[in-house]
């Protein structure tokens, strides 16, 4: 790894080889169960999907909680629904020897990016967490803030997941009136669907699903940060609480909220 005149890494002379993390796979014939474990055991999202020892995609919790809120699937096993049929197939691919700064625009549009040796061998990975180690946005906070997208807590769970598929929206904060209550992702979801369907018969599926609500499967307490919080310290935080959200706040008022991803989008 080369060093500054300071004796610091320079990002700027970064390898990704320097970077990446160790690869975190799944067999396309194992189950999306075993998938979701993985990635909260790990806490890797997404997962690289294998085939005979070569990639051929990633799965995500976002297309596990869409996989599992499908109504056609609703009969199936979750333990008998293979990773093949959640597949993402785009995934870039970089080389070791590459400066770090190639991963920017590959991340702004992709999750993950895969690493491979001259033999084509997976050999690493990079994520948001493994780029924002190394590379941060300057200025302040708002440079790298989004509209925080709240949902009420007493708001029904299939409102919530429509909401998620139809706008493409990873994450809301749950209040209360002007309260901040928690926050519900996609993980949230994937995991209670999982849990709802394994312990409800298909008959009544349906009609329990429609009464489930949303206070019910939100993480609380929640963790914020206020807008003047610099961005080092934002980053910091999220990498050693293992989170990739939170939501900003101004005199006690949500004002936006802060994802690994925005962070990217910032660079």
């Amino acid at each position: 790894m080369r060093q500054g005149k300071r004796g610091g890494i320079m990002a700027d002379q970064l390898l990704i080889k320097d970077v990446m993390a160790k690869p975190v796979t799944i067999s396309k014939s194992q189950s999306i169960n075993e998938a979701l474990d993985k990635m909260l055991n790990e806490n890797s999202d997404p997962l690289i999907v294998l085939a005979s020892h070569q990639v051929v995609g990633t799965i995500s919790r976002k297309s596990i909680a869409n996989k599992l809120g499908s109504k056609h699937k609703a009969t199936i096993s979750t333990a008998k629904i293979h990773v093949a049929s959640s597949l993402e197939e785009n995934i870039p691919s970089v080389f070791p020897q590459q400066d770090i700064s190639v991963v920017v625009p590959l991340l702004k549009k992709h999750k993950l990016v895969v690493v491979h040796d001259s033999d084509q061998r997976l050999i690493g990975q990079i994520g948001y967490g493994e780029l924002l180690r190394v590379l941060q946005p300057k200025g302040s906070i708002d440079r790298a803030m989004e509209p925080a997208p709240t949902i009420d807590a007493d708001e029904r769970l299939s409102h919530l997941q429509a909401l998620m598929a139809e706008h493409h929206i990873s994450r809301f904060v749950v209040t209360e009136g002007k309260k901040i209550s928690g926050i519900v992702t996609e993980t949230d979801l994937a995991v209670s669907l999982r849990k709802f369907r394994e312990k409800i018969e298909d008959r009544h599926q349906d009609f329990r699903f429609n009464n489930i609500i949303v206070r019910t499967i939100m993480t609380t307490p929640i963790i914020t940060i206020d807008r003047s919080t610099k961005i080092a310290d934002v980053v910091s935080m999220m990498l050693q609480k293992k989170i990739s959200s939170i939501p900003v706040v101004d005199k006690g008022n949500l004002v936006g909220i802060i994802t690994r991803r925005s962070l990217v989008q910032a660079l």
